[in-house]
This record gives C-alpha cells, sequence and structure tokens, in this order.
C-alpha cells in the first residue's frame, strides 16, 4: 500500500470518528436549553411515616388485599403532594417486593377520594432492617431470652413482634443506583467511638453484659445512603428511623440508643474522607460521605429539638451541621392548632411539629427532609391541613403527617 493511500485512509478514520464523537455529544447532551431548565425544576423529596405494618407477619399483605381505607388515604396524601422522591417509614418488609408492588399497582396507581391523578414510581428500594429479627441475647434486661409478645420484641435486634415490621420503602421516580447503596444494618453500637452505653443506675454498672454490648447493633431499622439520579445529578438519600427513645427505664438504653442512630449521620457527614475505620457498611466498605456529595437526610427520627423525650442534643447537633441546608423547618396550618388544644408546655415552633401523639404526649417535630446546603430550597410544607378544612381528615391517615421540600440548583 502506497504513503498516499495511507495517508487517505487514515484522513478517513479520523473524519468519520470525528463525527462520531459529534452525534455522541447530541445524544448525551440534547438540546442545552432543555438541559437548563430540566436542572433549574426543583425535585420534591418527602418523608412519611405511613404507619402500614401489623403485629402479624404478613398481616400487611392482607391489608393491602382488603383494600383497606387506611392504606387509600396514604396513597391519597402522595398524590396530592406528588414528591418526586419520598421514604415511606413503617412499611413492613416483604422480601421479594410483593407488598411494595400491591401498594403501588392497587393504590398509588388508583385515583384516590382526596387523592389525586394516579402516581407511579418507577423505582424503590428496600432492603432488610433489624426490627424483629431476634438476636438471641436478653437485651431487655428480665433475665430471659426471647418469649412472648412484648418481651419476644424486647430481644430483637431492633423492637418488633416480626421480622421485618416497621421497615422503610424508598420510591422515586428517577433512576436509583441500588449497586452502589449503603446499608449499616449491622454495624456494631459498641464501635462507634464515644458511644453511650447504657448505665444501670441502681448498680452503676453497664446495663447489657459486655459481651451482649460487644455485639449489639446500633440501627432498630436499618441506616441507608441510596444515591438517587435526578436531572440535577445524583443524590444521596440518606433514610433512617431511630427507636423511640421511651419504653425503657431508667437505664434509658432507648433514650442513648436513638441518640447515637442520629449521631451516625453526623459522623457520615464529618467524615469526608473516608478516615473513619469504623464506619463500616454491611459490605465492608468503610468510611462516610464524601465531601462533594448532595443529599437529603430523610425518616422519621422520633426526636424534637426542643421538646419531648430524648437527648435532644444529637438531633439539635445533625440539624446545625455545616454540611446541611439551614433554610427554614417546613410548616403547617394544622399543627399549632391540635398543639393548643392540647395546651402542653412547648419551648419549639409548634408550626414546625409533624406527628400527632394524643393528648398525654402532644405534637412534635420528628420527621424531617433535609437537604444538603449546595441546594436551594424553593418550597417545604408539613401535609397537616387546619381542622375543618376538606383535607384535614385525609391528613389523619397515620400520627405522623408528611413533611416534604422542594430543592434545586
Amino acid at each position: 500500500m502506497s504513503a498516499r493511500v495511507v495517508v487517505r485512509a487514515m484522513l478517513l478514520v479520523a473524519a468519520a470518528a470525528l463525527a462520531l464523537s459529534a452525534c455522541v455529544r447530541v445524544r448525551v447532551h440534547g438540546d442545552p436549553e432543555a438541559w437548563r431548565q430540566s436542572m433549574a425544576q426543583p425535585v420534591r423529596v418527602a418523608s412519611y411515616n405511613a404507619s402500614l405494618f401489623s403485629d402479624e407477619a404478613g398481616g400487611l399483605m392482607a391489608r393491602l388485599r382488603a383494600n383497606e381505607n387506611k392504606a387509600r388515604r396514604v396513597a391519597a396524601v402522595l398524590q396530592r403532594v406528588r414528591p418526586d422522591i419520598v421514604l415511606v417509614n413503617e412499611f413492613d418488609y416483604v422480601a421479594d417486593g410483593s407488598a411494595a408492588d400491591l401498594f403501588q399497582r392497587a393504590f398509588l396507581e388508583v385515583p384516590q377520594p382526596g387523592g389525586g391523578a394516579p402516581l407511579r414510581y418507577a423505582y424503590r428500594y428496600i432492603a432488610p432492617v433489624n426490627t424483629g429479627v431476634p438476636s438471641g441475647l436478653d437485651l431487655g434486661g428480665d433475665g430471659v431470652v426471647g418469649g412472648a409478645g412484648r418481651e419476644r420484641g424486647n430481644d430483637a435486634w431492633g423492637f418488633g413482634l416480626h421480622p421485618g415490621q416497621y421497615g422503610m420503602l424508598l420510591l422515586s421516580r428517577y433512576p436509583i443506583d441500588a449497586a452502589a447503596a449503603r446499608t449499616f444494618q449491622l454495624l456494631r453500637w459498641s464501635t462507634m467511638p464515644g458511644a453511650r452505653r447504657p448505665v444501670d443506675p441502681a448498680t452503676g454498672r453497664p446495663w447489657h453484659a459486655d459481651a451482649t454490648w460487644a455485639r449489639l447493633r446500633l440501627s432498630s431499622k436499618s441506616h441507608w445512603d441510596v444515591p438517587v439520579r435526578t436531572p440535577m445529578g445524583v443524590v444521596h438519600m440518606l433514610a433512617a428511623h431511630p427507636t423511640p427513645p421511651t419504653f425503657d427505664g431508667p437505664e434509658n438504653r432507648n433514650g442513648l440508643r436513638n441518640a447515637d442512630e442520629i449521631r451516625l449521620w453526623t459522623d457520615y457527614l464529618d467524615d469526608v474522607d473516608g478516615r473513619a475505620r469504623w464506619l463500616c457498611d454491611d459490605a465492608g466498605r468503610c468510611g462516610g460521605l464524601a465531601r462533594d456529595a448532595s443529599f437529603v437526610i430523610v425518616g422519621d427520627y422520633n426526636a424534637d429539638p426542643f421538646d419531648g423525650s430524648g437527648e435532644r442534643d444529637a438531633i439539635r447537633t445533625l440539624l446545625a451541621h455545616p454540611r446541611v441546608s439551614q433554610a427554614p423547618a417546613p410548616r403547617s396550618a394544622g399543627a399549632p392548632v391540635r398543639a393548643a388544644e392540647y395546651a402542653l408546655p412547648r419551648s419549639g415552633d409548634t408550626a414546625t411539629h409533624t406527628g400527632d401523639f394524643g393528648p398525654r404526649v402532644g405534637t412534635l417535630r420528628i420527621d424531617y427532609a433535609l437537604p444538603s446546603r449546595d441546594f436551594t430550597v424553593r418550597g417545604s410544607g408539613v401535609f397537616w391541613p387546619a381542622p375543618g378544612t376538606p383535607d384535614a381528615e385525609l391528613a389523619a391517615a397515620s400520627d405522623h403527617h408528611l413533611v416534604w421540600v422542594d430543592i434545586a440548583r
């Protein structure tokens, strides 16, 4: 082959490569103006403790198959608010995904009374939780392992009457990178530096024996870091549902566990260089969230920064974290009305409350959707309409109210 032919062939190959690269650029980037507009559209992220659980294994499926009114009202709330991404707390874990499938198909995709147009989430994430999983240990401190009823629940890794009770379900309109998701179901409490180990005040000795403490898991359900590919880029959904800081004794084992479950996210955000060798997920990968990662912390954290039970320093520290947006807290018209009816002493702003726990406990802010500081918050709210309005009965589907935030770049 002559030199002239070789040169000509090389020029043809280069031209073809240039044309191909131009086609790739067009397909990947598309119309620059349309891309810019999609980036400008806010993404609505929500957290909703829907109380869709059962004390019996398989009970949630039975409730959904019976077309239960409560499940229809929960779906109606979601249809009204229409979040792009939502964490549903207290949705029993069913390993094959059949409960989530049924809720999507028979409830969300069907117009509900008081709701809105059908709502379809193309992507979902579920994973095992610690609630109801027998530990084989005497975690309740009654000298018996297992037992019946609440005693059995107290000896599970997280309180529950069957494995998967009070689980979590993440629903999204945008692709979920399940392969990159991290779960911390198995992380041992004792590995956390400065862990708040419960002590029996009557004896001054640790509540749990050393061998038990060494095995006790931190998360009462689980902690998830689930990356979602939104039009604004990857957003890490940091999801959890810490134990209520109640139902214990003077040793305050649940209050201390609640605080350290919340603190896990503070440590996760602090460890931007991945140096925390104790902070290892269930796949063995250690370290926190990268410095440049965007996130939204979602879930029922069972902690109010001003009122109610618990060690409030943990939630206050998380709310004030330098990586967390300091936008005003979501508010509603209904919460302050209900709080005034109970007339319990309150230090915080009752308009930010998300839960209604009756006249003895009152209203509290315990559900959160906290975006990272790199987002602009375009709007937020709590779906808790004022009494007497058409939506008031709809919002009573759960003792918690859906909290949402609109984020944009």
